[in-house]
């Protein structure tokens, strides 16, 4: 954490990515250690996920033995595993089996757990979702939130581990906070904390006009069209950055995915202090692994995944309403949430087979294009030099 902190006092913007495949894990954790920066690894609970929680989509992995992997590679010491909206309803069987507040709190806290004793160094508290529909307010929020974040420091105690947090109430928005709202937010935080004589935690989540839909960023963060009712993003966000610095703690931005280079460039010299990007990475590698479908005229494993991951329907969430993508696009959008099927991994394994005989690695491919993407970030958040 110490390596995180000194980007940020250096004014860089330190990089979270998720890990959206085994070789998104390993590209990322290459990139970080051959030009030496800290690069945090952010699993949601959907991609991992501990045993008792049935794991997540991300390679089958449980918390322990994706924990364990990272290990293994990272050389440089160079990776943070981090914890990214941990909390109640954020895991599939919460959902599934309608866990009620007490059950899904519980369910919560014990993935906490998991993720402490495995080392996670950074927990994010998500306490946004509920069952219904209905928008949570922000006393039911925090009060779910300080119930969580002490539990993860006790227990942290108890099994000597320090760990950090992250707070954010909200999902994506592709609007901003208000200041009244921050302020206030931090207050009650900071409030609790020195009562319970608890660090404050580290970040806190800034809705900075991003939002991720289909493969591109649809916020206002770079919309040449002002939003009604809300300050432009370079007025705002500078705001925003100085209560975050008044009250000693950090900004995180999620979903940067797709941002301009001329943005992202931006992100540095506005301030902005950490930001996340997930899905873009995921779609790297399927648009590289088509692509290797196509230059080696496979056709017939290039229309087999098309119709895996279409039908797989994890496309839906991030369309736009009354989109009018098609099929290939559906597929390319949904690809990653397959590669740990069994008709995929069929699939893959045809394709290795195939290109062996050429003397091509195609894992090593597929890293390549995920290392270039995300390599687009560290430069402009000037982590590489």
């Amino acid at each position: 954490m110490k390596e995180i902190i000194k980007i940020i006092r250096e004014k860089k913007t330190a990089l979270g990515v998720g890990p959206m495949s085994k070789n998104c894990v390993i590209a990322a954790t290459n990139l970080c250690n051959k030009y030496r920066f800290p690069l945090m690894l952010i699993a949601s609970r959907r991609q991992i996920d501990s045993h008792i929680h049935g794991g997540g989509y991300v390679n089958n992995w449980h918390t322990e033995e994706y924990s364990n992997f990272v290990k293994s590679i990272d050389k440089k010491n160079k990776v943070i595993l981090c914890r990214d909206h941990g909390g109640p309803w954020q895991n599939n069987l919460e959902i599934e089996n309608n866990y009620n507040l007490t059950n899904a709190m519980e369910s919560a806290k014990k993935s906490y757990e998991i993720d402490i004793i495995n080392d996670f160094k950074i927990i994010h508290i998500d306490t946004s979702l509920q069952l219904s529909n209905k928008k949570i307010s922000l006393k039911k929020s925090l009060d779910r939130f300080f119930e969580l974040f002490e539990h993860c420091i006790i227990f942290a105690r108890k099994n000597k581990k320090k760990i950090f947090f992250e707070v954010g109430t909200e999902e994506q928005s592709g609007t901003t906070n208000t200041p009244e709202e921050l302020s206030d937010t931090l207050e009650k935080i900071n409030n609790f904390s020195k009562k319970n004589k608890f660090d404050r935690p580290i970040f806190v989540v800034i809705q900075s006009g991003t939002k991720v839909a289909e493969t591109r960023n649809i916020g206002s963060f770079e919309s040449p069209l002002r939003i009604q009712n809300e300050l432009p993003v370079e007025i705002q966000l500078p705001k925003m950055i100085e209560i975050c610095k008044n009250n000693k703690i950090y900004m995180k931005e999620h979903n940067a995915d797709y941002l301009s280079d001329n943005s992202l460039s931006l992100h540095p010299k506005i301030g902005i202090h950490a930001t996340n990007v997930a899905p873009e990475f995921g779609v790297a590698e399927t648009l590289e692994l088509i692509k290797i479908l196509k230059r080696y005229k496979h056709s017939k494993l290039l229309d087999e995944f098309y119709d895996i991951s279409y039908k797989s329907k994890k496309w839906k969430k991030w369309l736009i309403p009354n989109s009018n993508t098609n099929k290939v696009q559906k597929a390319i959008i949904a690809g990653h949430y397959v590669y740990s099927t069994e008709k995929f991994i069929e699939l893959k394994n045809k394709l290795k087979h195939d290109l062996m005989k050429k003397n091509i690695n195609l894992e090593n491919l597929l890293q390549k294009s995920i290392e270039k993407s995300i390599f687009r970030y560290a430069k402009n958040f000037n982590l590489i030099n």
